[in-house]
């Protein structure tokens, strides 16, 4: 059973017992989530399509760490103009374990 959800303007596809990396979510480590955007849900026989999402599928998860990703370097430069911007950036990011999908 798998099913893809919406989160953060992304999309993911998240089966039971797996951990996704999301973006940042407002819950502290070791609180449930639940994600009820979901475009698609797969069962043992049977496929369901939202449009956009569906009502009756939810899925669940527990917040397991919270954090920052690796530093990236945004470098702005404009030649002849004596203009140059050196400007660094860490993502923030959730880890959720899937715990319970819900047809």
């Amino acid at each position: 059973m798998y099913a893809i959800i919406e989160t953060g303007g992304k999309q993911y596809l998240v089966e039971k017992g797996k951990t996704i990396r999301v973006e940042k979510l407002p819950a502290e480590k070791g609180e449930k989530v639940k994600f009820d955007r979901v475009l698609l849900c797969k069962g043992e026989d049977e496929v369901q399509v939202g449009n956009p999402y569906l009502e009756n599928c939810l899925v669940e998860g527990k917040v397991t760490s919270n954090g920052r990703g690796r530093k990236i370097t945004v470098y702005k430069y404009k030649p002849k103009k004596n203009y140059s911007r050196k400007q660094g950036h860490r993502q923030p990011y959730s880890d959720v374990l899937i715990e319970n999908i819900t047809i």
